[in-house]
C-alpha cells in the first residue's frame, strides 16, 4: 500500500529515560489520522522528531517513500510537510495578512523587492487562504486583536498556505469554546483530500468522530491501533483513559 508517512522503530531519549519507544506506523495518501494519548504519552515528541524539530535517536521518517530523517525541518517543508503547534507561534503585533505572508515567503524564492518590503502578490494570496478560513474580514486585524479561536484558524491557514501533502495538527481544538470547536472542526472536515491529515489530540471524546483511523500512544509507546470502534472498544484503551 502506497503511503504519505512511513515511521518505523523511532526512538528518542531525554536524559536517558525513553520519550518515544519503536513507535511505527503508516498513514495512507489523504488519510484522517488521530494520535491519542494522555499527557506525557509523547504525541508532540513524536510530530517534532517527524517535522526534524528534534533529532531522531534512532529510527526512519519516510514522505511518500523518501527518507527525511537526515533532513532538516526546511527541507521537509519543500516536501510537502506542514504542520501547526500546540503552543500557539504567531507574531501578536502583526496582521493576519502579515502572518500569512511571511509563511508564504519562507517558500518563495523571490524576498524582497527594491524597497525592502514584501511582494504584494504575498498580501494577495495572504487575504485568499484567509478567505479559505472565513477569516478574510479580519486581514488588517493584529493577532493579539482577535479571538483564541480565530488565532487557531489563524494557524491552520498558515499551515494551508504551504500547500502540504501531509499536515500535522497539534492539539488545534484545545483550549476553544463549544462554539470554537465546532468552527475549527468543520474547517479540518472541508480540508481537500489530496492533503493527509495526522491529528494529536489529548481528549478522546473530543476529537473521535474527526478520524479514519485512531493511533493511541502511551508512555511513548503505541498500545492500540484500529478503526474508532476498534480503538474504543479496547481493554488497553480505557486502562489508560479510565484507569480500569
Amino acid at each position: 500500500m502506497d503511503t504519505a508517512l512511513q515511521i518505523q522503530n523511532l526512538k528518542k531519549s531525554f536524559g536517558g529515560l525513553p520519550a518515544i519507544s519503536d513507535v511505527s506506523l503508516e498513514v495512507a495518501p489523504g488519510e484522517r489520522r488521530l494520535i491519542i494519548g494522555p499527557n506525557g504519552a509523547g504525541k508532540t515528541t513524536l510530530f517534532n522528531l517527524v517535522t526534524g524539530d528534534l533529532p531522531r535517536d534512532a529510527g526512519t521518517i519516510r514522505l511518500f517513500g523518501e527518507e527525511v530523517s537526515r533532513l532538516g525541518p526546511h527541507h521537509r517543508v519543500h516536501r510537502g510537510l506542514a504542520r501547526t503547534y500546540q503552543i500557539i507561534t504567531l507574531f501578536q503585533k502583526d496582521s493576519l495578512e502579515h502572518n500569512i505572508a511571511l509563511s508564504l515567503l519562507g517558500l518563495s524564492k523571490a524576498r524582497w523587492n527594491t524597497f525592502g518590503l514584501l511582494n504584494q502578490n504575498f498580501y494577495r494570496e495572504a487575504r485568499e487562504v484567509l478567505r479559505l478560513v472565513g477569516l478574510e474580514h479580519l486581514s488588517k486585524r493584529t493577532v493579539s486583536e482577535v479571538a483564541y479561536g480565530d488565532k487557531r484558524r489563524v494557524e491552520i491557514a498558515m499551515a494551508l498556505a504551504q500547500k502540504p501533502r501531509v499536515l500535522l495538527l497539534d492539539e488545534p481544538l484545545a483550549g476553544l469554546s463549544r462554539e470554537e470547536r465546532a468552527t475549527v472542526k468543520q474547517l479540518i472536515a472541508g480540508i481537500p483530500r489530496e492533503v493527509t491529515v495526522v491529528m494529536i489530540e489529548h481528549d478522546m471524546d473530543t476529537a473521535l468522530d474527526m478520524a479514519e483511523r485512531i493511533t493511541v500512544l502511551h508512555y511513548g509507546r503505541v498500545i492500540v491501533e484500529g478503526t474508532r470502534a476498534e480503538v474504543v472498544a479496547d481493554p488497553k484503551t480505557r486502562e489508560v483513559y479510565l484507569g480500569h
